[in-house]
């Protein structure tokens, strides 16, 4: 069965979230864990928490993707903005282990002119302090379009970080089908060379999910434009592909393409028609 949802707002609640995806046909959903501009982040509700957890056993739901807010930046240069983001990294870990069964979704972070080189050292150092070592929380650092200052622009960035992780067991990668077309990756016309290249330097068994977005930007044009699935560069035959690629149809894949629920209901119902896995 595809694995297959949306990001989706939590404003009333977890479990309220998960009943909107099964209405839509998903059995998946990605939610942030705070306010995405801010730092702030609701109580959990122990006993939602536990009727989440039989809702999603009920109907047989896959990993939900937790995502992290936007203003958590592990490498700035600022001490007091890293700080910040070690406060939220933690806060969150601590959240998403009560929750259940849900990958943890960062950006890596922007360096700010301090190099790549320096900011995927202090991203590395954040994440040696959080991670406690009977951590089960699946970490996924998000591969990115590579504008500005982003860290994780490649395949590359991201080895890097993992190798400077003591504890890094748990600690893989999740990739975007529009980041990574616009930062050089032609998943297009290339997939399988693609999926070579993230197996042969981060591994494909560190390939833990996808961002499922079609793109309205051109071919390595390093910025960050997703479209409606079928609608966009991309176009719905590649999309069609990579969910039915051996490497990739198992996983699970939430969209994050510019729709409200009810229209991401049709994407997914295309997308399920399309599956042959």
């Amino acid at each position: 069965m595809l694995k297959i949802g949306c990001h989706l707002s939590i404003s009333k609640g977890l479990y309220r979230a998960a009943e909107i995806a099964k209405s839509i046909d998903a059995n998946t959903f990605q939610f942030f864990t705070r306010n995405p501009r801010g730092g702030r982040a609701k109580d959990l509700d122990m006993d939602e928490i536990n009727s989440l957890k039989e809702f999603r056993r009920e109907n047989e739901f896959a990993p939900l993707f937790a995502h992290a807010a936007y203003t958590m930046n592990l490498a700035s240069k600022s001490e007091k903005t890293r700080e910040f983001g070690r406060m939220i990294l933690k806060d969150d870990l601590d959240r998403v282990r009560a929750i259940g069964d849900t990958y943890y979704v960062f950006h890596p972070g922007s360096h700010v002119g301090q190099g790549a080189e320096k900011g995927i050292e202090l991203i590395a150092q954040a994440l040696n302090e959080a991670i406690e070592e009977d951590n089960q929380t699946i970490i996924l650092l998000e591969g990115m379009s590579g504008k500005g200052t982003e860290i994780g622009r490649n395949m590359e960035e991201l080895k890097m970080i993992i190798d400077g992780v003591k504890n890094n067991e748990k600690l893989g990668i999740i990739i975007d089908t529009c980041h990574l077309y616009s930062s050089g990756y032609n998943i297009k016309d290339d997939l399988d060379g693609v999926l070579d290249e993230i197996d042969r330097i981060v591994g494909l068994d560190r390939l833990h999910a996808v961002h499922l977005n079609d793109t309205k930007v051109e071919f390595s044009s390093n910025k960050d434009r997703h479209e409606v699935i079928g609608e966009g560069l991309l176009g719905l035959d590649a999309i069609v592909d990579i969910i039915n690629h051996p490497s990739l149809k198992d996983l699970p894949f939430n969209l994050e393409t510019p729709n409200e629920p009810e229209d991401h209901k049709d994407e997914i119902s295309l997308l399920r028609k399309e599956y042959k896995g």
